[in-house]
């Protein structure tokens, strides 16, 4: 028997009537965890199927879809019916789900917030820890894979804006087993490099299962006690991990973290033009601002100026002068009556005060010992007698003792 040559659509037709008219296959009942869910603006929402080995493409058309009492999630457990057919188009075999029932969380899912819960405690995502992006940054370390899309969207975004930076490349697995543990290394390695200013952490899309690394606590925690900034830049914009959250800047896809991470050498250009010219035309305006200020100070102006300065410091030094000379007169007034004070205090203890109230001193023939006893005497002895108004010289002719103003 001689078979027909096929074209491809007439195989993808065959087979898509073998998928309709298969009694099992076109009433389905499938159990699995939602994985890289999309709605389009049309209303379908397109996702996969998956379990711990196996992946199924799904379409779910919006007349089925607005049905739904609930919004699918990434990493949700449902059971899903439909029928399998084939989308001629791409050859490929996809479930057509015609309604969805949420069985649970998926394990990754649970995984990934039990993990975010417990670093967000320990500060892991707290402002205060994230270091500040280089506005400039000289070297850049991207870890990543050498051959995907990735590293391509970033070297070409920041060549292409400024091409004085200059951009080291750490490969690394960036799915499977061992991947955590390649880019938690790079990152350390990268740290011991002194001139590297920045380091970009990405990849480019995929299922949750695809991005599981960049959820792992080695990696965190490498991000975490990175001295170098990190830019984490993993998976399309609505893919979140928690390598996002512990990074110091998150960017929504590799060529935006190339846009974040440097600015275009033709701002840079243009900010310096702009600002030399505001610098020139500032200066510009001082100096002729001060040009007419001299101006307006001619010669008989300068003299007028100068001699009001020199008749205000005299007038200063005027009231200065009264001020000292009004200090002064008090004190000398206070000096003065302080000695009268003391002129009076002496005088009161003064003898002459004493002689002038009537009382006498009697002293030797040589006025040298003042007589303060009459044992001091003898008869025949000549004495002074020193009054307020003169002087006698005297004989003593008798002597009575105990008779005398302190005897009785």
């Amino acid at each position: 028997m001689r078979i027909k040559t096929l074209t491809v659509t007439e195989l993808s037709s065959y087979l898509k009537r073998i998928l309709i008219n298969d009694p099992i296959l076109n009433n389905l009942s499938i159990k699995g965890e939602i994985s890289n869910f999309k709605l389009h603006n049309s209303g379908h929402a397109y996702f996969s199927i998956k379990d711990s080995d196996s992946k199924l493409k799904c379409v779910m058309f919006h007349s089925d879809f607005k049905k739904l009492a609930f919004l699918p999630q990434n990493g949700m457990k449902v059971i899903v019916k439909g029928y399998i057919s084939i989308y001629e188009r791409n050859g490929e075999y996809q479930l057509y789900v015609s309604d969805l029932k949420e069985e649970g969380i998926g394990d990754l899912y649970l995984a990934f917030t039990k993990l975010k819960d417990k670093l967000g405690k320990e500060g892991y995502f707290d402002e205060e820890n994230k270091k500040r992006i280089p506005f400039f940054p000289k070297k850049i370390g991207v870890i990543t894979s050498p051959t995907g899309a990735a590293i391509r969207d970033v070297i070409s975004v920041i060549t292409r804006r400024n091409n004085y930076v200059d951009i080291l490349v750490y490969p690394v697995l960036v799915q499977g087993d061992r991947a955590s543990i390649q880019i938690a290394e790079g990152i350390r390695k990268l740290n011991s490099i002194d001139d590297i200013d920045l380091i970009i952490l990405t990849r480019g899309g995929g299922a949750i299962e695809e991005l599981w690394p960049f959820n792992e606590e080695i990696v965190a925690k490498s991000i975490f006690l990175s001295r170098k900034p990190v830019i984490s830049a993993v998976g399309h914009e609505t893919d979140f991990t928690i390598s996002d959250f512990v990074a110091d800047l998150r960017a929504p896809t590799p060529s935006a973290a190339g846009e974040l991470a440097v600015p275009t050498i033709h701002e840079i250009k243009d900010t310096l033009e702009y600002m030399q010219n505001s610098l020139k035309t500032n200066l510009i305006s001082q100096v002729r601002n001060y040009q007419s200020i001299l101006n307006n100070y001619g010669e008989n102006r300068m003299k007028k100026y100068l001699l009001f300065k020199i008749k205000k410091e005299q007038q200063t030094i005027d009231y200065l002068h009264t001020n000292m000379s009004r200090t002064l007169n008090k004190k000398t007034e206070i000096l003065k009556e302080m000695l009268h004070a003391l002129g009076d205090n002496l005088n009161s203890l003064s003898p002459l005060s004493t002689i002038s109230r009537g009382y006498a001193i009697l002293q030797n023939e040589k006025r040298d010992t003042t007589i303060t006893d009459i044992e001091e005497v003898k008869l025949g002895d000549k004495v002074n007698v020193l009054l307020k108004n003169g002087l006698l010289k005297c004989n003593v002719e008798n002597i009575e003792k105990g008779e005398g103003l302190f005897g009785r």
